[in-house]
C-alpha cells in the first residue's frame, strides 16, 4: 500500500504526516499514543485505508519526525489550535478521529472544542478522559522517564502486556528511543475534556477498551464513557493490553472499526 509522507508547516512548526488511502475518500485522522508515532498504527492503516483517506500524524512534542517551530505548544489550547490548523490544512471541514490512549484523550478535546468539524469520534483504551491512570501504572512508568531507553521500554512494556498480544520489537525500540531522545519533553496535558458540553452536539462515538489495560480500571472506563457520551458504543476486546491495542492483529477490531465509520 503506497504511504504518501507530508510535511505540513503551520503556527507551531511543521507537522509530519503518513497518508494513504484514496485521495477522494472521506478524511480520518489517527492519533497515537504520548510515546509513540505515526508508525503504531502499522496494523491498522490497510483495513483504514479502503474505505478513507487516512492521516496517521505524528503529534507535536511527542517522539517522531513533527519538527517544532514558530508559537511553542504548551497548553490544551494549543493542541487544539494545532488541530484546527492541521485540518484547515488538509482541505477538511470535517473529519473523523481515531485516537489511542493521549491520542483519544486528544480527540475528545478536539471534539468538545470543535463538534462541527467531527464526524465520527473512534477512542481506543483512551486515557484520562473518562477515569485515571492506576497509581501502579505510573509508578511502573517512572523508569522510561528518569532512565529512558530499548531497556527501560521492554520491561515496561512486557509489564503491561503480560497475558496477552506483545508489543512489536520494532515498536518497543521506537519507545526506547523516541524516550530518550526526547527526554525532558513532556506532552501538552490537561484536565479531562468535559464531554457532557457537546448534548445534542456530540458525534456518533466508538469506545473499545483493552481488557487487560494496566493504564486504568476498564469497568470504570466503560460505565464512565457511556455516562459521558449518551448513545456512543462502548466495547470491551478482553484479550488485549493497553499498548497493544493500535497494532493487535484482530478482525474483530478491523470490523468494529470499519462498520463505525462506514455506518
Amino acid at each position: 500500500m503506497p504511504v504518501e509522507p507530508i510535511e505540513q508547516a503551520g503556527e507551531f512548526g511543521t507537522t509530519r504526516i503518513n497518508a494513504c488511502g484514496p485521495a477522494g475518500g472521506p478524511p480520518l485522522v489517527l492519533l497515537g499514543g504520548g510515546g509513540a508515532t505515526s508508525a503504531v498504527w502499522y496494523a491498522r492503516a490497510a483495513a483504514l485505508a479502503r474505505t478513507h483517506r487516512v492521516h496517521a500524524v505524528d503529534v507535536p512534542r511527542t517522539p517522531g519526525l513533527s519538527v517544532p517551530g514558530g508559537r511553542p505548544l504548551r497548553r490544551p489550547a494549543d493542541l487544539m489550535a494545532w488541530l484546527d490548523g492541521l485540518l484547515d490544512g488538509l482541505g477538511a471541514d470535517r473529519v473523523a478521529l481515531l485516537g489511542h490512549s493521549y491520542g483519544g484523550w486528544i480527540a475528545l478535546g478536539y471534539a468538545v472544542h470543535a463538534p462541527d468539524r467531527v464526524d465520527r469520534l473512534a477512542l481506543l483504551d483512551p486515557t484520562q478522559c473518562f477515569a485515571g491512570y492506576r497509581a501502579g501504572y505510573l509508578a511502573r512508568a517512572v523508569p522510561l522517564l528518569v532512565r529512558p531507553g530499548e531497556a527501560a521500554a521492554r520491561r515496561f512494556l512486557a509489564w503491561e502486556c503480560r497475558g496477552g498480544p506483545a508489543v512489536a520489537p520494532e515498536l518497543v525500540r521506537l519507545t526506547g528511543v523516541g524516550g530518550r531522545e526526547f527526554r525532558g519533553v513532556r506532552p501538552v496535558t490537561g484536565p479531562r475534556p468535559d464531554a457532557a458540553r457537546l448534548g445534542s452536539a456530540a458525534p456518533p462515538a466508538l469506545v473499545l477498551l483493552a481488557g487487560r489495560s494496566r493504564a486504568h480500571d476498564v469497568p470504570e472506563v466503560a460505565a464512565a464513557a457511556g455516562r459521558a457520551l449518551p448513545g456512543a458504543q462502548v466495547a470491551t476486546l478482553p484479550e488485549t493490553g493497553h499498548h497493544a491495542l493500535p497494532e493487535l492483529r484482530s478482525a474483530e477490531l478491523d470490523r468494529r472499526l470499519a462498520e463505525f465509520l462506514t455506518d
